[in-house]
């Protein structure tokens, strides 16, 4: 497919850094770049939390996988008057979700821990900490990866489903076409197919990031043409950007 593509949606919340790959992108190549997620979570309430039987007390330790998960960890505790004890561990997937601690707990006073980027790096620095009892809040997807990880390692852990991730209305968007869509999860691609039944790729591109997100475009009997990461495109915006000045070249 040789088609030029001019304008791009990409199914997450626009970036809040003006410094965004994806802006450089548009202005390099004259792009059209909207952000519209297709997936937002919905806090569950106390009363479905507590059939789950899990007491935040018992566990010496938290692994926080976004800031969507420390959001509602805190909510909980609020909803359920629990002082999260100053003594709680927090193990962040990454260093930008430890500085998002700052907005519920006093940084310097607290034993926070993160990987650089991958939940298999975190669990290196876990275990120094095998001891620990540790709280997962989640949403109810969850990636397979994360619990397998921890019961390969042997680690003590309880799963705290603490909100649901839902399909976005997307009704708006039923006379906007655009050349190409990017996906980051099954669950966006779930949401295409929710909103839009009758969705026909024609000439479409869909870009998709990672293997999971992949199968899905392929099993809704949708196309991938770009894919990412790749050994050339360790990002979605390096794979966008290799695929454009591909098709764009005059």
């Amino acid at each position: 497919m040789s088609l030029k593509v001019k304008s791009i949606l990409v199914s997450q919340p626009k970036p809040e850094s003006e410094r965004s790959p994806y802006f450089d992108l548009a202005k390099k190549y004259k792009l059209r770049i909207d952000f519209r997620p297709f997936i937002h979570v919905e806090g569950i309430t106390v009363q479905e939390f507590r059939k789950q039987k899990i007491s935040f007390l018992e566990h010496s330790a938290v692994i926080f996988t976004s800031r969507n998960a420390v959001d509602h960890f805190f909510r909980m505790a609020e909803e359920m008057r629990v002082t999260v004890p100053e003594s709680m561990k927090y193990f962040c997937i990454s260093e930008s979700t430890a500085y998002y601690l700052q907005k519920y707990v006093v940084y310097r006073k607290r034993k926070i821990f993160h990987g650089k980027q991958r939940f298999a790096e975190l669990i290196d620095v876990m275990k120094k900490h095998k001891q620990d009892k540790y709280l997962l809040p989640c949403s109810d997807i969850l990636k397979k990866e994360i619990p397998e990880l921890l019961e390969k390692q042997g680690f003590s852990y309880s799963k705290a489903v603490l909100y649901n991730t839902v399909c976005s209305d997307l009704s708006d968007l039923e006379d906007v076409l655009y050349d190409m869509l990017v996906f980051f999860s099954p669950a966006g691609i779930e949401s295409l197919m929710k909103n839009f039944p009758d969705f026909k790729q024609n000439d479409t591109r869909i870009a998709a990031f990672g293997p999971t997100t992949m199968k899905a475009v392929e099993e809704a009997g949708l196309r991938v043409d770009i894919k990412a990461p790749t050994q050339n495109a360790p990002s979605m915006t390096m794979a966008i950007e290799n695929y454009i000045k591909d098709v764009n070249k005059k």
